[in-house]
């Protein structure tokens, strides 16, 4: 018997020849990758946009909750600014009647002048003003000596405050602070402000340096001091450890006093006669007969 003949395999056809210029056709998928990745970055792009635009709206809460107070002082604010900034500080004068009012100053003031400051006949009555007086182991405020004299020749209840630096000494911030300031009869206690988180040290060292400047100034001066910080600030650090000792606290959103702050600080954007720029407003948790309870005997 023969053998049946082999199948033939049909020819393939030639691959036609590529048109010069042209490339390879791309697989649809990666048409999707890459619109995908599109979509991505685009996204990306503005959760960023978006967290930039609350940043620098809501700056200033941020920065109090960070601890970083910046020195950078507002000279102006736009004419909408203004109005805003006047109808928040009417609404909380008028829910705080009875209470006492009063200013905290710099050398970031200028120089300020003092009899032009009316107590009496502003849109709310000052009575009592702190003045930075030192900063950190070997900063004085330039303005303090002045400003120091002539609050207390303008009838003010005046005190005097230090700026910690949490990186320094607090043993020499204590005496900077103590060859500085000369507290007298009839002012009120010294004030520690502290508002900025350590970059070289630990939380607890820096509680424990905190300790050393209040007990250090309060057996100096025979009065326990005041503590000022933003309210975040004190919750989440100072709060447990600090706690028997009076507040001075920062916030700017609220429209009433804590019963828990001896003293609020609710406005950076006040415009008072007598002072260039703006000006921090502060409310006292008491009348000006109690404010004058807490005065230095």
């Amino acid at each position: 018997m023969g053998r049946p003949a082999p199948k033939k395999t049909p020819a393939r056809k030639p691959a036609a020849p590529r048109k010069a210029g042209t490339t390879a056709r791309k697989p649809k998928s990666s048409k999707k990758n890459n619109t995908g990745a599109i979509l991505k970055y685009s996204f990306l792009l503005l959760f960023i946009a978006a967290l930039v635009v609350v940043g620098y709206r809501y700056r200033h809460g941020f920065l109090y909750y960070l601890g970083f107070k910046t020195n950078k002082r507002i000279e102006a604010l736009t004419k909408d600014e203004r109005k805003i900034a006047d109808l928040r500080i009417y609404e909380i004068v008028g829910r705080h009647k009875g209470k006492a009012f009063g200013i905290d100053v710099s050398h970031y003031q200028g120089k300020i002048n003092w009899d032009s400051i009316d107590r009496a006949k502003g849109d709310f009555p000052l009575d009592f003003v702190f003045i930075r007086a030192t900063q950190g182991k070997d900063g004085a405020d330039n303005e303090f000596g002045r400003n120091w004299r002539k609050a207390l020749k303008g009838g003010f209840i005046r005190g005097a405050y230090h700026y910690y630096r949490p990186n320094e000494n607090s043993m020499e911030q204590a005496e900077n602070f103590i060859k500085t300031v000369r507290l007298r009869k009839g002012d009120l206690p010294p004030v520690l402000d502290i508002e900025k988180i350590p970059s070289q040290q630990s939380m607890d060292s820096l509680k424990t340096g905190l300790k050393r400047w209040l007990g250090t100034v309060e057996r100096y001066y025979g009065v326990k001091p005041i503590i000022y910080s933003g309210k975040s600030f004190h919750a989440d650090f100072l709060k447990k450890e600090f706690g028997n000792y009076k507040l001075w606290i920062a916030h700017y959103t609220p429209l009433e006093i804590d019963r828990e702050w001896q003293f609020w600080q609710f406005t950076d954007r006040a415009a008072i006669k007598g002072i260039e720029g703006l000006v921090d407003v502060n409310i006292f948790n008491g009348s000006v007969e109690e404010l004058k309870t807490l005065r230095i005997k």
